[in-house]
């Protein structure tokens, strides 16, 4: 009987542990599972905003998408737009979705999807300003411009072409405001964050002209580093856009 009790209180042993072994080797596994971290500018509605304590907007629905279709998780870490690259080289972020448009100058550093929405840069107006109707109306005037965007590329690469005087803002509430008080006399802003603006905020501008530009937006990840991930955001939006969840995301926020 002593024998048998014995024996029985070490297979009891041996279970106990054998199963605290494999309980902690299943928390190594998920502790040790990669979650990529995204770099967003949340002042760029309708692609990025905050609303109240919730991310909101086309490109934070469409990353969530992508890593839910794919099967990766993500981290999204808001920042300024003009220091997204800066923190992918400095290797802070593994991959950035933030109204980023495809750009010769960014091939240099970051590596780009396939792009996932047409653009285009507007010039934008106080909505009783009858003098500009377009960018030859420029001349002598002061623009606004978000720094780091292709707006802000586009007034300081026309400067002396158009004769303007350019002042850059870190967000684009900041810029509209500056027009809608009479500040500046006019913004550059990408087309479909302007109209989204106009629409749904009403702040007193409206947009003149022709587009200025064929602008596309991409997802970015650091030159040469996370061709995988890349690869897998390339396949998770072509399957979004065939099965119409792409389309159902940008009409939440822009209307058919």
């Amino acid at each position: 009987m002593r024998k048998f009790g014995l024996f029985s209180l070490f297979l009891i042993l041996t279970l106990f542990i054998a199963a605290c072994g494999s309980k902690d080797t299943t928390g190594e596994k998920a502790s040790s599972e990669k979650v990529y971290k995204v770099g967003v500018d949340t002042t760029y509605p309708p692609f990025e905003y905050k609303d109240g304590n919730d991310y909101k907007g086309i490109d934070i629905d469409l990353i969530n998408a992508i890593a839910k279709n794919q099967g990766f998780k993500i981290e999204l870490n808001p920042m300024d737009f003009g220091g997204i690259i800066p923190a992918m080289q400095a290797n802070q972020l593994d991959v950035a979705i933030a109204g980023m448009s495809i750009t010769d100058e960014r091939k240099k550093v970051v590596d780009f999807s396939t792009p996932y929405f047409d653009a285009g840069l507007t010039v934008v107006v106080k909505e009783d300003n009858s003098t500009i109707k377009s960018v030859d109306d420029l001349k002598g005037k002061t623009v606004a411009v978000k720094k780091g965007t292709t707006g802000a590329k586009y007034a300081q690469d026309n400067q002396a072409k158009l004769g303007i005087k350019v002042i850059q803002f870190n967000d684009s509430p900041a810029m509209f405001q500056e027009v809608s008080n009479g500040n500046a006399d006019a913004l550059i802003e990408d087309y479909p964050v302007i109209s989204y603006a106009i629409a749904q905020k009403d702040p007193g501008l409206k947009i003149v002209g022709d587009r200025l530009n064929g602008d596309q937006y991409g997802i970015a990840v650091l030159k040469g580093k996370n061709q995988e991930l890349l690869k897998k955001i390339d396949k998770g939006l072509a399957e979004l856009k065939k099965d119409g969840t792409y389309d159902e995301i940008v009409n939440t926020y822009l209307g058919k």
